[in-house]
């Protein structure tokens, strides 16, 4: 990737969702220009030749801009949904009778198929069961092999494949299901960087899923149910990163208990050094209209604030009528958040414990020098992207340049606050690398002559793991003499 791309001026990342109104390529380079830098492929939609179309176009938007690109394939997860129905929809009426039954035969006021067996063993009576994104609720009166008895507490329309929740349950639904098995295997084979499992319950989802990954991906989890908010610190323990699926979550938990479950999940995510992205309904009311509401705007600011690595958009940029002012306007929160003389206090306001170990101690110490020398920027060599990773934790003042000779490394690194990536040439010494991380300093104009950096390294070179070296050096501005 021979372009040397200048870094954003800001830290945290934009994930855009792509879909019918984002698929082109020169749509795609829009988002990027307005500010993307990943990219999430629902996998929910649409088949995997279209997804292999819409990878190809962001693997030929990266070629050209000489930036890695993140792409995020979101893998569709056991979404529960009612069957079908007489005529395509029922009229439920408040205080009725209405049961769920394995009987595929259409619905109506009175029953639909629940193809799902997983459900009937395990709800109780008392359960209930949240249809169409809790639009109608259903309270569980009996449950047999074959029917669950429920009263209607809040009624409406229902129509074909609604979605349902359990947030009162545990189901011992497998976080994989058959669909998800073969799109994992899809995007694995396409060469996505990061994965994303939906409806994570427990910790063992994530493992069953990291077994399949097998290492060709990093593993985001989404937090979107309450069993999963209270084995937190054992799924992040698993995952590379997490979500904050705040559209789910808010379905599943009364919609006030989710700002204090966002900030939790972000401090815990910080603490633990992984990335955390924010995510649904961000700028919700761009979808149809070219201007957010002053509530949303709040919203994305607040994590930012927060210090979230990255924040997402879903349908405002895969299906809205205004993508790339979506994206320009998270661009320009982002800016204005970080350009706050308050925002450095705040973002530091989660306490990051060092775990204790030479690299994390060396980072910890890198991120101070840069404070105290006033730094431009804080450079690591890495093969793994661990140490960049490692870097982003402590948010420092100054953005971390990322050389990396691997390029699924730089990829990885569009939702990892603050990191700045660059592929190059591997290096055979210390001295090279500090010769190398002085050019790239000025070729990507994150500093110039006169500027000192800091520098982050591992000797013996190329063994993963051993970050023992803190190096500051002075740009002379002549380094790309002869070059």
């Amino acid at each position: 990737m021979p372009h040397h791309v200048e870094p954003r001026a800001r830290r945290v990342k934009v994930l855009a969702t792509l879909g019918p109104a984002s698929s082109s390529e020169e749509r795609i380079a829009a988002l990027l220009a307005a500010g993307a830098d990943a990219f999430r492929v629902n996998m929910s939609h649409g088949t995997q030749p279209e997804k292999a179309a819409l990878i190809a176009a962001i693997r030929a938007v990266e070629k050209s801009a000489g930036r890695p690109l993140t792409i995020l394939a979101d893998l569709q997860g056991p979404k529960l949904r009612v069957g079908r129905f007489a005529g395509g929809s029922a009229e439920l009426a408040n205080g009725a009778d209405f049961t769920l039954d394995r009987d595929t035969a259409p619905g109506d006021a009175t029953r639909v198929c629940l193809p799902h067996k997983e459900l009937f063993a395990a709800l109780q009576p008392g359960a209930r069961l949240l249809v169409d994104d809790g639009k109608l609720v259903l309270r569980v009166k009996a449950v047999s092999a074959d029917t669950i008895a429920c009263r209607i507490e809040v009624g409406g329309k229902i129509s074909d494949n609604k979605g349902v929740n359990v947030p009162d349950v545990v189901v011992p639904l497998p976080a994989l299901t058959a669909k998800d098995r073969s799109d994992l295997a899809f995007a694995l084979d396409q060469g996505v960087d990061w994965v994303a499992l939906s409806f994570v319950q427990r910790p063992e989802d994530v493992a069953e899923a990291r077994a399949l990954i097998g290492g060709q991906a990093a593993l985001l989890a989404k937090i979107e149910k309450p069993a999963a908010l209270e084995r937190l610190a054992e799924i992040l323990e698993l995952a590379d990163a997490v979500m904050v699926a705040r559209g789910d979550l808010g379905v599943e938990l009364p919609p006030q208990q989710v700002p204090p479950a966002q900030k939790r999940i972000v401090a815990m995510a910080r603490a633990a050094g992984k990335p955390v992205v924010v995510a649904t309904q961000m700028l919700e009311s761009m979808i149809l209209s070219p201007s957010p509401t002053r509530a949303e705007v709040s919203d994305v600011a607040t994590a930012i604030y927060d210090g979230a690595d990255a924040v997402m958009l879903s349908a405002e940029s895969a299906a809205g009528k205004f993508p790339v002012e979506a994206v320009a306007m998270m661009d320009a929160i982002a800016r204005e958040v970080e350009a706050d003389p308050g925002y450095s206090a705040r973002v530091h306001f989660t306490d990051t414990e060092s775990s204790r170990t030479t690299a994390s101690a060396m980072t910890a110490a890198a991120a101070s020098i840069s404070h105290i020398v006033s730094a431009r920027a804080i450079v690591c060599f890495t093969i793994s992207g661990s140490t960049a990773g490692r870097a982003a934790r402590e948010r420092a003042a100054v953005p971390v340049l990322c050389l990396t000779p691997r390029l699924a490394t730089a990829r990885r690194m569009g939702l990892v606050w603050g990191v700045h990536a660059v592929v190059t040439r591997d290096v055979a010494g210390f001295e090279e690398m500090v010769e190398k991380s002085k050019r790239m300093a000025l070729r990507t104009k994150i500093a110039k002559g006169g500027d000192p950096l800091v520098l982050i390294a591992g000797v013996p070179f190329s063994t993963p793991g051993t970050t023992n070296v803190v190096h500051v050096v002075r740009l002379t501005g002549q380094e790309l003499k002869g070059y």
